[in-house]
């Protein structure tokens, strides 16, 4: 689906230091991001400043393409509670089924209702390197399958209802 920014939005697009999220329509949000191969120091500082991206977006999720980074790692906080990575996170089972609206910090404005999962189970190497299995219902479920979406070239307005699709200030307090 191709997205046409309403002129009254284009501002959300416009390249800004903070928070240096990429937007719509960059190449790397269509990338399938690369594994990491080792855990080190630089994994723990891509965690952290990601970590604080996400958090000075108000976002609850955020993966590293997002970011310029074309690596397979997220960060997960469903409603704003403490934030979660996961690297080379991979979905081992799902089920059930919830709709939805999301959003998306590399399309903000734009909102609507997706279809996903009620339930799964993620195999990831949490912020500490080591090797887990989560399973997550409900909003941390849907955050965090829009958030491998991310890392597989995915975005929510690709399995979005375009009837359910609506434009609105993501920050209606600010004087743009």
């Amino acid at each position: 689906m191709e997205i046409v920014v309403p002129d009254e939005f284009r501002y959300l697009y416009e390249p800004a230091w903070t928070p240096p999220v990429v937007k719509y329509p960059a190449d790397v949000l269509r990338r399938p991001a690369q594994p990491v191969s080792k855990f080190t120091k630089r994994t723990l500082r891509l965690i952290g400043d990601m970590i604080q991206i996400m958090r000075d977006a108000n976002g609850q999720g955020l993966a590293a393409p997002q970011i310029g980074v074309s690596e397979r790692v997220v960060i997960i906080a469903p409603g704003g509670g403490k934030a979660m990575p996961l690297v080379n996170p991979t979905i081992l089972e799902a089920s059930g089924e919830q709709v939805g609206q999301e959003g998306c910090l590399s399309i903000p404005g734009l909102y609507g209702d997706v279809k996903r999962s009620l339930r799964v189970v993620v195999r990831a190497v949490d912020g500490r390197g080591k090797l887990g299995e989560w399973e997550m219902e409900g909003l941390a479920a849907r955050v965090v399958q829009h958030e491998i979406d991310h890392l597989d070239g995915v975005l929510f307005t690709d399995k979005v209802d375009p009837a359910t699709l609506y434009w609105q200030d993501p920050d209606p307090d600010t004087d743009e």
